[in-house]
């Protein structure tokens, strides 16, 4: 049992030490050549389309039962950002000092891309069973 307990921790380690940061900043940085940098490109139009109800007498959802732009990114960000957000960042400052919160925003700026694939997929996918939205990653994973 210690030996599978050894080759566990190891293992665990080393995905966690390397392969995951290749995977996870690689992906993001594939997906942000690859979509032309959507992030920094398409930022004005998605600040128009969130903020720019707001400009015009704000009004409501439209229709009964329909959220504004501002209110469906504000529930996206809610999913997105826990409190394991807020304390990593508080974590990282005291333990790295500045420069991890550099390289926060770096992954950050290329999580950005994988974010917005994901989000593409899950809208592609999504289907309609017994009157209800379904869909997600496990659809197209």
């Amino acid at each position: 049992m210690e030996a599978v307990t050894q080759l566990v921790s190891q293992a665990s380690s080393f995905l966690w030490n390397v392969v995951l940061i290749l995977l996870l900043c690689g992906t993001g940085i594939y997906y942000t050549i690859r979509l032309r940098f959507i992030q920094v490109r398409k930022f004005p139009e998605g600040w128009k389309l969130v903020f720019g109800h707001m400009k015009n007498g704000g009004g409501d959802g439209g229709e009964k039962g329909q959220m504004t732009p501002f209110q469906s990114v504000a529930t996206a960000i809610a999913a997105q950002v826990g409190t394991g957000n807020l304390t990593g960042a508080a974590t990282a400052l005291i333990s790295g000092g500045p420069g991890a919160i550099f390289w926060m925003w770096l992954s950050a700026f290329f999580g950005m891309s994988t974010i917005y694939a994901e989000a593409v997929l899950a809208q592609e996918y999504r289907t309609v069973e017994h009157g209800e939205v379904t869909g997600g990653p496990v659809y197209y994973i």
